[in-house]
């Protein structure tokens, strides 16, 4: 079996790593996307795909487009039996997606068609859901549209981070590959139409997202702060600065007698983790350690012994 994979992050590289020690498939090439400056002194990186594809001698190839007639060439030249992606970053034209027989092959880190879109296993801890999972679908043109092949539900406690949740979704998205891609690639699995109706797109993150807003509650904040890490994070300004809120956790309105605070009031707090805590317009938000904009991480008791101004401040 000739196989192309496209994928980009570290979480995905276990599913390119299963692939090529898979019996019976030959990774012909591996597509990610450009190299890019990153950090603050703008050196450019590979993407975690692409090391791990040239540490195996595996061909890479990183156009910054595919809809150019000469890039969709190079692609038919592989003679790709399949394409598997897995968090690619990118649609794919029609005549990537008609190159290979047996089609394009995507691991989508939700139960479509339920969030669809760029941001699935956020959204998903946002939304307080108690169960995810991972889907194996067939590419169309839209974006996490096209039939289903195989599912399977992952349960969630309520304390996962998407940076924890987000790699152990593509684990277990790889293993459901191997399962079903030499009975696809025989036509013994049928794949099936997604119900539109049930369709709940989900949007890209941005910086914004991680400002906290104070007339939320505190479950809905610490939600914010697990499906946020580690980008955009959560935060608040002090000051002038930016502080990460870097653990926190709610504290209802029963677990403490100050019930007549404004949101955004710093709190002085006892009998907990933490010695402080911020009102939200339903309960408290006990903060747990923190990083002031140019400084470092520290508990929320270190930083109070350096900022004891900080109780009684506004947000």
């Amino acid at each position: 079996m000739r196989l192309l994979f496209m994928g980009t992050p570290e979480d995905v590289v276990p599913v390119l790593e299963s692939l090529v020690s898979g019996p019976g498939i030959d990774v012909v090439g591996v597509y990610t996307p450009p190299d890019r400056p990153k950090g603050r002194g703008r050196e450019v990186e590979m993407p975690p795909v692409k090391v791990f594809a040239l540490e195996r001698g595996l061909l890479v190839f990183q156009p910054t487009t595919l809809r150019p007639e000469p890039a969709q060439q190079e692609l038919a030249d592989l003679r790709p039996d399949v394409i598997v992606v897995a968090a690619y970053g990118k649609l794919l034209p029609k005549g990537v997606l008609s190159t290979p027989d047996h089609g394009c092959l995507n691991i989508h880190p939700s139960m479509l068609p339920k969030y669809r879109g760029p941001s699935p296993v956020a959204t998903a801890i946002l939304n307080g859901e108690t169960a995810t999972g991972v889907t194996l679908m067939l590419l169309d043109e839209d974006m996490d549209t096209g039939p289903i092949i195989a599912q399977r539900g992952f349960p969630l406690s309520g304390s996962e981070t998407a940076e924890d949740l987000t790699p152990t979704l593509f684990q277990l998205g790889g293993e459901l590959l191997l399962e079903n891609l030499e009975p696809w690639i025989a036509g013994q699995v049928p794949a099936i139409n997604q119900d539109a109706a049930r369709a709940i797109l989900t949007s890209k993150l941005q910086r914004s997202d991680g400002e906290a807003d104070w007339c939320l509650s505190a479950v809905e904040l610490e939600r914010r702060r697990r499906a946020f890490t580690p980008w955009p994070g959560l935060f608040t300004r002090w000051e002038g600065k930016i502080l990460k809120l870097l653990d926190v956790a709610p504290l209802t309105l029963e677990s403490d007698a100050r019930q007549n605070n404004e949101p955004g009031q710093v709190l002085s707090i006892s009998g907990h983790d933490s010695p402080m805590a911020i009102a939200t317009q339903d309960g408290l938000l006990e903060i747990k350690s923190v990083q002031l904009e140019g400084r470092r991480a520290q508990s929320a008791a270190e930083f109070l012994r350096g900022y004891p101004a900080f109780i009684k401040a506004k947000l």
